[in-house]
């Protein structure tokens, strides 16, 4: 090795290998090295959308919550561009999505160890040197690939990331170019054509069709929108924002959920969709108004809005139409819908891991289901032969709950990775998180100290 071994090495730079990558930067003596196939940081480009905020408090950054002294908070960031007393006149809790890709960006431009334009093609374990090796791709901005040799490491952390979800019936006309049905990633790219598309519908009653039917209704004229919002949901239901409702996403609720059986927890995630997976009641409230205005001088608007459908069959309607075939999960009724263009807004499903691990796949350890098993330090569960670890990011959601993918709990789970890595309180982490005691604890009674009666001093003058 020409180098010295990496004591850790990132593979993917999202939020979440970012806010890794900054939370290590200032610890003495530790080697990282974090590669992303992208040119430069990107994050959900496609919903950038001038108005969309981002669904956490700005304190949800990418360190404040670890060390609120770390020169890479958001607040270090305007403070860096001069906007930090128009931010602070401004009041914003919740701050645009632009406004974080840009914070982000801003971090990750400062960050030597960051390398972006490289493909991690794989990675193994060499015993004979009790070190892990990842052959690298190097990607020029035209996307041509050149070998770009391996880097060596005690450590790996993953972070790959989502990628866009297609529904079964609707891969063959998404995957075809010359047809106008676009997952809601790539919208703003193919916003125009969408715009000038005679009937536009929308697939999924999440946070992201709402943003995109939002957008479709006010650049569409009043009594001419032309557009269908479908979903599988039994309503378009609104987050749960309440502060309690909240606490499903500190450490306090994750080490809880982390330690019930595997059935129980595959059991709990889909019931908890409506804390992650339904719509900001900000956007349900335009979406409402922007409705209601359109009646000011009579009539209603060329909308329909149905929940509990889903798409069963879709295909080509004569030269340049799209016929999807719906059907209500509740009347179990069917019908036909013939539409210009379609935007699905269908969520994301974690990168497979497979392909990358491969070589390690007969030393990795994996649940009831197949899935790998994630330790509570966000370790992959290897065979004992292997010393190092490898750490993932976001691809947990099966053993720690509907926080993985929450931003707000980034902070603590990249301080978590780092002090077991170190082996020391190099980020201290709170004790408790929660007003909610999650679960009952047998060994200690739940029964609160007997009230002792209070003991009057009388006054000093005797009375």
């Amino acid at each position: 090795m020409s180098t010295p071994p990496h004591d850790l090495v990132g593979v993917g730079i999202g939020p979440f290998n970012l806010s890794l990558a900054a939370l290590a930067h200032p610890l003495p003596g530790l080697r990282t090295a974090f590669y992303d196939q992208n040119p430069h940081f990107t994050w959900h480009p496609g919903l950038l959308l001038d108005d969309a905020t981002v669904q956490v408090p700005f304190l949800a950054d990418l360190v404040t919550l670890a060390d609120p002294t770390s020169p890479w908070t958001f607040l270090n960031h305007l403070r860096a561009r001069e906007r930090l007393y128009p931010f602070y006149f401004a009041e914003h809790f919740h701050i645009r999505r632009t406004e974080y890709d840009a914070y982000c960006r801003w971090v990750a431009e400062h960050l030597p160890a960051l390398h972006f334009g490289h493909h991690v093609d794989t990675v193994r374990w060499n015993p004979e040197r009790a070190l892990f090796e990842a052959d690298l791709t190097r990607l020029d901005p035209d996307g041509r690939a050149a070998p770009a040799g391996r880097v060596h490491a005690r450590h790996l952390v993953l972070g790959v990331g989502t990628e866009p979800w297609v529904p079964e019936p609707l891969r063959p006309l998404a995957d075809a170019p010359d047809v106008p049905v676009v997952h809601s990633d790539d919208y703003l790219a193919h916003r125009d054509t969408l715009l000038a598309a005679g009937h536009v519908t929308v697939v999924g009653t999440g946070q992201s069709g709402a943003e995109v039917f939002l957008d479709l209704l006010r650049h569409r004229p009043v009594g001419r929108e032309r557009l269908h919002w479908i979903g599988r949901t039994e309503a378009f239901a609104p987050m749960e924002y309440s502060r309690l409702g909240l606490e499903h996403f500190t450490p306090d609720h994750t080490r809880y959920f982390h330690a019930l059986p595997g059935p129980v927890r595959d059991r709990l995630v889909p019931a908890q969709w409506q804390l992650h997976k339904a719509i900001d009641a900000g956007t349900l409230a335009a979406v409402h108004d922007e409705l209601y205005r359109r009646t000011l001088h009579g009539g209603w608007p060329d909308t329909v809005l149905t929940p509990a459908v889903h798409v069963h069959a879709a295909g080509r309607f004569g030269p340049a139409r799209i016929e999807l075939h719906l059907e209500h999960t509740a009347q179990h009724t069917r019908t036909r819908l013939t539409t210009d263009a379609v935007v699905l807004a269908t969520g994301h499903r974690g990168r497979p891991l497979d392909d990358l691990l491969a070589p390690l796949a007969p030393r990795l350890r994996r649940d009831h289901a197949g899935r790998p098993r994630v330790d509570a330090h966000f370790r992959l569960d290897l065979d004992p032969s292997i010393t190092g670890s490898v750490y993932v990011q976001n691809a947990e959601l099966h053993t720690h709950g509907v926080g993985a993918p929450d931003l707000g709990l980034a902070a603590w789970r990249s301080a978590t990775i780092l002090n077991h890595l170190t082996g020391r309180r190099a980020y201290p982490q709170p004790t408790r998180t929660a007003f909610t005691t999650f679960g009952l604890h047998p060994r200690t009674p739940q029964v609160p100290p007997a009230r002792r009666a209070a003991r009057l001093t009388p006054p000093a003058d005797g009375t």
